[in-house]
């Protein structure tokens, strides 16, 4: 569990602005060197502190406390470089908008989609037939098995961090697109990024990808009938509301305790 996971979304979209209007590249090619930038950036919190915390057996409830820290520094560190006002990409802002059916999208919007189901199921696909999504597996599901298997564990978890931190990018800057891009984008996502995982089962990816649609849906067409400003409250309730008739999340299984 990882609190500062919002921060490495933010991190993308702030990054991607400064290459984008400060340094004058296309948002396009901004993109594509801040998920390289994010993917680095996770190699080192990983290299720097989480591996060395773990070799000294720090328990879990630590690092947790730890994550907090990390969030609290790396937000007010945003507001120190970025400032507190909310910024617009140059490109892919203003758009005409397209009428399909009931729904007017702008083609941003459509890209959007499409760029995360590719990923959706390119992830999917990953832990499902390489190797090396299977060892994330197994060393999600049991670490010291997955060792004594021959699993070099230490590196797999460096992957997740490598991989994971550059998916959160990508996401940043399509979230920046969505909503401009401000210091604050990590806490207004954060406890979405919960909702989902909690929602859909802890322990499973899948139950991520779809406590994330689930959320996302919920959150967007909740405003038909709340106000706009209630529609975060309102996701979190329709979660717990599931979660009182399915406790192990959409996705989740029973699990004997004590």
């Amino acid at each position: 569990v990882n609190f500062s996971h919002g921060e490495l979304v933010a991190f993308g979209a702030i990054t991607a602005w400064y290459l984008n209007v400060s340094a004058g590249i296309h948002l396009l090619w901004a993109a594509l060197i801040t998920i390289v930038l994010a993917a680095i950036f996770g190699w080192v919190q990983d290299r720097g502190f989480w591996r060395p915390l773990r070799n000294r057996g720090t328990g879990l409830i630590t690092m947790m406390i730890i994550s907090v820290g990390v969030l609290l520094f790396l937000r007010f560190f945003y507001l120190f470089v970025f400032g507190g006002e909310r910024q617009q990409y140059r490109q892919f802002v203003i758009q005409s908008s397209m009428v399909i059916g009931p729904f007017r999208w702008a083609q941003r919007d459509l890209w959007i989609m499409g760029i995360s189901a590719v990923l959706m199921i390119a992830v999917s696909l990953v832990l499902l037939r390489t190797r090396a999504g299977k060892a994330v597996r197994a060393v999600s599901d049991n670490p010291a098995l997955a060792a004594s298997s021959g699993i070099y564990v230490d590196r797999v978890v460096t992957n997740v961090w490598v991989v994971g931190t550059a998916l959160a990018g990508l996401a940043g800057i399509l979230f920046g697109l969505i909503q401009a891009v401000d210091y604050l984008m990590g806490v207004r996502v954060l406890l979405l990024i919960f909702a989902a995982v909690i929602l859909g089962g802890l322990g499973t990816a899948w139950g991520a990808m779809l406590g994330g649609i689930v959320v996302g849906i919920l959150v967007e067409v909740s405003t038909l009938v709340i106000p706009s400003e209630m529609k975060y409250a309102g996701a979190l309730a329709i979660m717990v509301i599931i979660l009182l008739i399915r406790p192990q999340g959409l996705l989740g299984r029973r699990e004997r305790v004590g």
